[in-house]
């Protein structure tokens, strides 16, 4: 067997017209970057929910233009601080992107919030929530099933082992939590804890897939951003640092990359879709399949650079 090519059947799931899942190489790795995240500068007030407009948009649209030079596809995460904040952030969001997004906030009562909110506004087809983790509560279980919300990202966080192993021994759990909310369409975080953990999430996210098949990916960013020597690196070897983080675990099969703040979207996707094409050129030798979509970056590393 292949290092890339899994036994198990993949599970593909569209989410608002966004596909994610698959063999390596079948799909475009699927980019998700935040925005309005704690001390975003474009964020005004985090309590009330006062934001630069046109400075939010202007990222936006510039997220969207590499998206469509890559083939990327984007899934923007909506971040808030405050249930108070979370309405204006939903709503400048879902007015100004066609696809899905996600509702991730810092504490299980925003996350809450959000929840009752897009499914007051008929927006809960197009969200992703994010994130169930082991502890959540029954409040929050309710909340996300009342709001008919059909797709989570479970968060693979085993705080007293923060190991291979440990993230593997949560899943189950997670999955009866799943089901509990009423979620149908199921992403894997296979979390980051420390400066080491892109090789340990990538190998999950490998054995996610190989047992599972479901979509798996994760936040690798996070990785360099907590090394406590970060600020001692110069500019360039602090991004370059940040690269090996997100394109390893694409090596290993991940299907999304929670890449940070969404200001970052024209650093990171072009080498993704470099990463994805390689991959997509080495199934295409060893495996005789071709991506399954035209819009992939196997196909537009020529307009890439253009």
């Amino acid at each position: 067997m292949s290092l890339f090519k899994f036994e198990r059947e993949q599970k593909i799931f569209d989410v608002a017209g966004v596909k994610i899942g698959g063999q390596p190489g079948q799909l475009p790795t699927v980019m998700i970057g935040t925005i309005f995240y704690h001390k975003d500068k474009i964020v005004k007030d985090e309590k009330t929910g006062e934001f630069d407009k046109e400075s939010a948009e202007k990222l936006l649209k510039a997220e969207e233009e590499i998206s469509s030079k890559t083939g990327n596809p984007r899934i923007v995460d909506v971040c808030s601080s405050w249930p108070q904040a979370f309405e204006k952030f939903i709503d400048f969001v879902a007015d100004r992107i066609d696809g899905p997004f996600c509702i991730d906030g810092t504490t299980a009562d925003v996350r809450m919030a959000g929840a009752k909110y897009v499914g007051e506004t008929g927006l809960a087809e197009r969200v992703i929530y994010n994130s169930i983790a082991p502890e959540i509560k029954e409040a929050e279980i309710s909340a996300i099933k009342e709001a008919k919300i059909k797709t989570a990202i479970l968060l693979l966080l085993n705080t007293e082992k923060p190991l291979i192993a440990g993230r593997l021994e949560v899943i189950d759990k997670l999955l009866e939590k799943a089901r509990m909310t009423g979620v149908e369409k199921i992403l894997i975080d296979t979390a980051v804890f420390d400066i080491q953990d892109p090789g340990p999430t990538g190998k999950t996210i490998y054995l996610v897939k190989e047992r599972y098949g479901y979509p798996a990916g994760c936040g690798a960013h996070n990785a360099i951003d907590i090394w406590n020597k970060r600020r001692k690196l110069s500019p360039e070897t602090y991004f370059a640092s940040s690269l090996v983080a997100n394109i390893l675990p694409v090596v290993m099969g991940a299907n999304f990359m929670l890449y940070g703040p969404i200001k970052n979207a024209s650093k990171i996707y072009v080498p993704v879709a470099v990463t994805d094409a390689y991959v997509a050129y080495t199934m295409w030798q060893e495996h005789n399949y071709m991506p399954s979509t035209k819009n992939h970056p196997f196909f537009n590393l020529s307009r890439i650079a253009t």
